[in-house]
């Protein structure tokens, strides 16, 4: 079915403003518009490409979208749906970085984070609740989780590390097992080839010639971080955060421990992809280092290398989308990895939590055991207080998140200045 592209700037648009309330609200917003009330999609065709995208690195929302777009107006259409589901929600967490740069220091500003990140921690248990009922489904499940918490909590294995793990085991465990049968392709690999090779030059162009003329290391240190976790960052936003956090704060140190949680405060109420995170890592990172151009310019670059590979798992694997489903070592990779990223954010629930409750948090360990200890004497009882009501908000009164997280952002206020 084609579309013209000023019906479909005004759905894939409306669908980014409204896009709030992460993936699952996400999608279940673009099956109302695209297969309910438009019919642009058929459920099958919705369906398996929703499969297909949580087969692939990356926001399978922002990647769902493309696809609708790819099917309707070929690879221009994919360009227009995925960059208006992301560009509202980037636009946003700019203007928010900015604002939190100059001002974030300020008590009435931290109250505000305060409420919000004690509401990010029921999100985030609620996410690991969620994904853990689907993925858990039998024994080997509960034990690539518990492998996979263990390594990533107790020995710092990197999270690249635990998905290709899980990934080849679930390709060994799935052998011999019955899968669909495979339609036949309409492309061939060399045509294929060229549109990954196409896609990958674009992608590094802008890291290369920053490499070659920007004498300020960041912008490449940047682009070649938020590369590598493009390519890893399987279950999505949450999976990856636990990864991301760690590694920005403890080894790279372009933030503190505070200010990433701050971070994921601000993506949760912005509409578009969580992983927009990394857009505030950079733009933050490069205001540190070089005031509001340079964050802009880390902002760009984190935006660029985070989603270009989006475009390319699509523009190249949308043509095979019927083919992979039916696969069915394909799909015993995918829920290796799926039950192992429940165990990488258990371990994300912890870490935030932590620092969210304690004002100080050491590690301790023996050898290579090393773990969270938080000084339990330095609680803050006000952020357990907030959790709670946050909980009772979401699971007892079953409110929407942008609400719960603005009303949790003006009781943090109203504690900060004692009302």
């Amino acid at each position: 079915m084609s579309m013209g592209y000023r019906e479909m700037f005004a759905v894939f648009g409306r669908i980014g403003v409204l896009s709030f309330g992460g993936p699952a609200a996400q999608i279940a917003l673009m099956h109302r518009e695209l297969v309910e009330e438009r019919d642009w999609l058929t459920e099958k065709q919705f369906l398996g490409a929703l499969s297909f995208c949580m087969l692939l690195p990356g926001p399978e929302a922002m990647q769902l979208a493309t696809y609708a777009g790819w099917r309707l107006r070929g690879i221009w259409g994919g360009l227009l749906a995925g960059l208006l589901f992301v560009l509202p929600g980037a636009l946003v967490i700019l203007g928010l970085v900015l604002g939190y740069a100059a001002f974030g220091t300020q008590d009435f500003v931290q109250g505000i984070f305060l409420g919000i990140k004690a509401a990010v921690v029921i999100v985030v248990l609620q996410a690991l609740l969620k994904v853990s009922k689907k993925a858990l489904t039998g024994v080997q499940g509960w034990v690539l989780a518990a492998l996979a918490f263990v390594a990533i909590f107790a020995f710092q294995v990197p999270f690249p590390l635990i998905v290709f793990g899980a990934g080849l085991w679930g390709l060994f465990a799935a052998r011999g097992s019955e899968g669909g049968v495979a339609p036949a392709l309409t492309r061939t690999w060399a045509q294929t080839l060229g549109v990954a090779l196409g896609g990958a030059v674009i992608w590094a162009a802008p890291l290369a010639v920053t490499a070659w003329i920007v004498p300020q290391p960041l912008l490449t240190e940047i682009g070649l971080f938020f590369s590598k976790l493009a390519v890893v960052t399987f279950g999505g936003a949450y999976a990856v955060l636990a990864y991301m956090a760690q590694d920005v704060v403890a080894a790279q140190g372009w933030l503190t421990a505070p200010e990433m949680m701050d971070g994921l405060g601000l993506a949760e109420t912005t509409p578009g992809p969580l992983i927009l995170v990394t857009e505030f890592v950079g733009a933050l990172a490069g205001h540190k280092a070089g005031g509001w151009p340079l964050a802009v310019a880390a902002a760009s670059m984190t935006l660029w290398v985070t989603f270009v590979p989006c475009f390319i798992w699509i523009f190249a694997g949308a043509p095979y989308i019927d083919w992979i489903t039916a696969q069915p070592r394909l799909r015993g990779a995918l829920a290796a990895i799926t039950a192992a990223v429940v165990g990488v954010i258990a371990n994300l629930s912890i870490w935030f939590a932590v620092h969210v409750f304690f004002a100080e948090v050491g590690t301790a360990g023996i050898g290579p055991l090393r773990v969270l200890a938080p000084v339990f004497g330095s609680v803050n009882a006000v952020a357990v207080g907030f959790a709670l009501l946050a909980g009772g908000l979401l699971w007892g009164l079953r409110l929407s998140l942008p609400l719960v997280l603005g009303l949790m952002a003006l009781a943090g206020w109203a504690a900060q200045i004692g009302l």
